[in-house]
């Protein structure tokens, strides 16, 4: 793919997922993406020949991440490390896409009815990995008997809300924009909270 197609098509979805973060997918129409985005509506179809792809895409630019945030825990045999890695991961994501987060929560809550099958089974295949992962360190002693899936949960819920809510936490910190020290000090706190909440111990 040339760099300048590539360009254009990152345009085209970071713009649509601005708009569909805030005015839902029914609402958004491809002239508004193509407005927004200063080109052509041809373009936009030239690139994305509907607004279902054009949605896929921006789908896309999240769940992807967050397929691979999870790599640390499904590779490390380390506790401490793989969850410390995986956190952080997941605050990055919040961080660099928080508009596609706000889109793939939407999809979530309204049922997931608009999520591709494939993307949908490989998320499902990774909770349950994670959660098998969390129970192994479990019976190991290296965790404290915990609900592992209450503290996946937990931890998707801390992390996702600086996307999600990102408004409100902006609202209640007094600043128009999260800088990058308000995520490393949310990661570092919410890393402690887990650690030492649930007893993880080095392997």
């Amino acid at each position: 793919m040339s760099r300048i197609r590539r360009k254009n098509q990152d345009l085209i979805i970071e713009v649509a997922g601005d708009l569909f973060a805030h005015k839902g997918f029914a609402a958004t129409k491809m002239v508004d993406i193509a407005n927004a985005a200063e080109v052509a509506k041809a373009n936009v179809f030239y690139y994305f020949s509907s607004k279902e792809k054009l949605y896929y895409a921006v789908l896309e630019t999240v769940t992807q991440p967050l397929l691979e945030a999870s790599k640390p825990i499904e590779e490390l045999d380390n506790p401490v490390e793989a969850l410390t890695q995986y956190i952080h991961a997941k605050l990055r994501i919040s961080q660099e896409h928080p508009n596609a987060s706000k889109v793939f929560a939407n999809e979530v809550m309204s049922g997931g009815e608009s999520l591709p099958e494939n993307i949908a089974l490989l998320l499902h295949q990774q909770s349950q990995m994670i959660i098998d992962k969390f129970q192994k360190w479990i019976d190991n002693e290296l965790m404290d008997n915990v609900p592992p899936q209450h503290l996946m949960f937990m931890i998707w819920a801390s992390t996702q809300t600086y996307a999600d809510f990102g408004w409100q936490i902006c609202g209640v910190l007094g600043k128009d924009a999260l800088s990058e020290e308000d995520f490393h000090l949310a990661a570092k706190f919410l890393t402690k909270l887990v650690i030492q909440g649930c007893g993880v111990k080095k392997a």
